[in-house]
């Protein structure tokens, strides 16, 4: 195929609309909350928009880095020590709301299941390229591949983090399909799992409470079934044009963390379904986009790459739109570009580069 001159437009503008509205979203759902905190309504846009500028600047240098550079051990195994390390690390902070899921040093906080992400879909990629006629070999081959997945499921679990373990799951999973795994593995592999979900969902107090809140909002409605009654309300509430940009009443300590794992009930709220819709068509544009680069690679690298980066995009948004949504239990979970969170939108923006350097390759 012929070297495309650029990289992919239709991709590179619905991931930069994504951010720059998750700007103007972060600030409207977060105003009131941050002057009321802090003193001042910009506390969260202005480190939201730091983040963001950083990076698509990063999206910007890693569209110009050729990714067969990443096919490499000495690339690959590092990246995967020093996540291992920082995930690790987070044991040894502070704890806050009984989760420890940040590193801090020097004012700048890291959330490393973040970064395990694209780290995992990197080692998926570098391992699965060379093995796709030994996809039979559960010892040699599908129990490799799933190692380094499963011990970064492990630790976010500890963190605990069940929800961004799903997503690392999900990844896997279908990386795995990609390359051929036979249907049978997955299904042990699932029946193996639902023993631990099980006891998760139902036998951790917290969990419990959100499953059943889940089933019955109603039930507890001040209580365990707030968060998605709330919800629901904004949701219900924005109707076809929205109440408005800055004019949404339930982010006003109704809703919990509107800014993060909510802020698509405030999309909905205040600019109604077509708000909801245009998030949702931009997503499919980047489904479309980065999974069509990953069928026209003709590097196996490449395809597992493409595949990896963005299924695991549409993956997380997913799940955080059908939370808002009351359609699976409530997690703690970002909308991908949206949401308020440094590390995961630098994160996000930077594998996006590498994904448009992949788009260039192809005609």
């Amino acid at each position: 195929m012929a070297k495309r001159v650029g990289a992919d437009k239709w991709l590179f503008g619905a991931v930069l609309l994504l951010a720059l509205f998750g700007l103007v979203m972060v600030f409207s759902s977060s105003a009131v909350v941050a002057k009321a905190q802090f003193g001042s309504p910009y506390q969260f846009v202005v480190r939201q928009a730091i983040f963001v500028a950083l990076g698509i600047a990063m999206m910007f240098v890693l569209m110009r880095v050729d990714y067969r550079h990443y096919n490499n051990a000495k690339v690959v195994f590092p990246a995967v020590g020093v996540t291992t390390l920082l995930l690790v690390g987070v044991f040894a902070m502070g704890g806050m709301n009984g989760a420890h899921r940040w590193i801090r040093m020097a004012g700048i906080t890291l959330q490393p299941s973040e970064l395990a992400k694209p780290v995992i879909v990197l080692f998926l990629a570098y391992f699965l390229q060379t093995r796709l006629h030994q996809m039979d070999d559960m010892k040699g081959t599908v129990l490799r591949a799933a190692s380094v997945p499963l011990i970064f499921t492990a630790l976010i679990l500890k963190e605990p983090d069940l929800g961004t373990a799903m997503v690392c799951v999900g990844v896997t999973a279908l990386m795995l399909l990609l390359a051929g795994i036979r249907l049978r593995y997955l299904g042990i592999a699932f029946a193996a799992a639902a023993p631990v979900l099980y006891y998760m969902l139902f036998h951790v107090a917290f969990r419990r409470k959100r499953m059943l809140a889940f089933i019955n909002p109603e039930a507890d409605p001040r209580g365990a079934g707030f968060h998605i009654l709330q919800s629901l309300i904004a949701v219900g509430t924005g109707g076809f044009h929205g109440v408005g940009l800055m004019e949404g009443k339930q982010k006003l300590f109704y809703l919990p963390e509107p800014q993060t794992d909510f802020i698509y009930a405030t999309v909905c709220e205040e600019l109604g379904l077509i708000g909801a819709i245009f998030v949702v068509v931009l997503f499919v544009v980047l489904a479309y986009r980065g999974l069509r680069a990953a069928y026209l690679s003709t590097d196996p690298f490449a395809r597992f790459l493409a595949f990896g980066m963005t299924t695991a995009i549409l993956v997380q948004a997913f799940f955080n739109i059908s939370v808002v949504l009351a359609l699976l239990p409530t997690k703690g979970i970002p909308l991908p570009f949206i949401s308020n969170g440094g590390t995961s939108v630098f994160i996000t923006l930077a594998s996006m580069g590498v994904l448009l350097n992949i788009t260039r390759e192809i005609d």
